[in-house]
């Protein structure tokens, strides 16, 4: 009761809080969540999950800035896929059917499980490298008179 009357008479003492122990980040940019590949698989999985959701951590791959989401740490043996280069890792990843394999300075390896390119679209990390094809959409004979009908 007595501090809320000092606050209200506003007479209440006011101490700076030290900056030294402080454990509060700032609010994190998109320009310095850039990876830094020169790191263990372990490092690299934790800024991966340390960066999802905002601001994501990205790298450059085809000269475009790619965002990586939903990684884990992979411990098994080398999974076959095809491999994509990225921009700073001594070791290209590799687009596997569960995802972007990325390998740290120690050899061990980061699952990714999706990655958003700079137009806002987001793939599953598996998908890479069919992106950009499209299938036609292919219509029986019953189909296309339905179709005629509709029209």
């Amino acid at each position: 009761v007595e501090a809320v009357h000092l606050i209200a008479d506003g007479k209440a003492p006011r101490i700076p809080q030290p900056k030294e122990g402080a454990t509060y980040e700032g609010i994190q940019k998109k320009e310095n969540a850039e990876i830094s590949w020169d790191q263990p698989a372990a490092a690299l999985h934790n800024w991966i999950r340390g960066h999802d959701k905002v601001p994501g951590a990205w790298a450059t791959i085809d000269g475009q800035v790619v965002t990586f989401y939903g990684s884990s740490l992979l411990d098994a043996p080398v999974p076959a896929g095809q491999e994509l280069a990225i921009k700073g890792a001594s070791r290209p990843g590799l687009v596997t059917k569960n995802g972007l394999v990325v390998f740290g300075n120690d050899g061990k390896m980061v699952l990714v499980r999706n990655l958003q390119f700079e137009d806002g679209k987001m793939i599953p990390a598996s998908k890479y490298f069919s992106a950009d094809e499209t299938t036609a959409l292919e219509l029986t004979e019953e189909e296309k008179k339905m179709a005629e009908d509709i029209r």
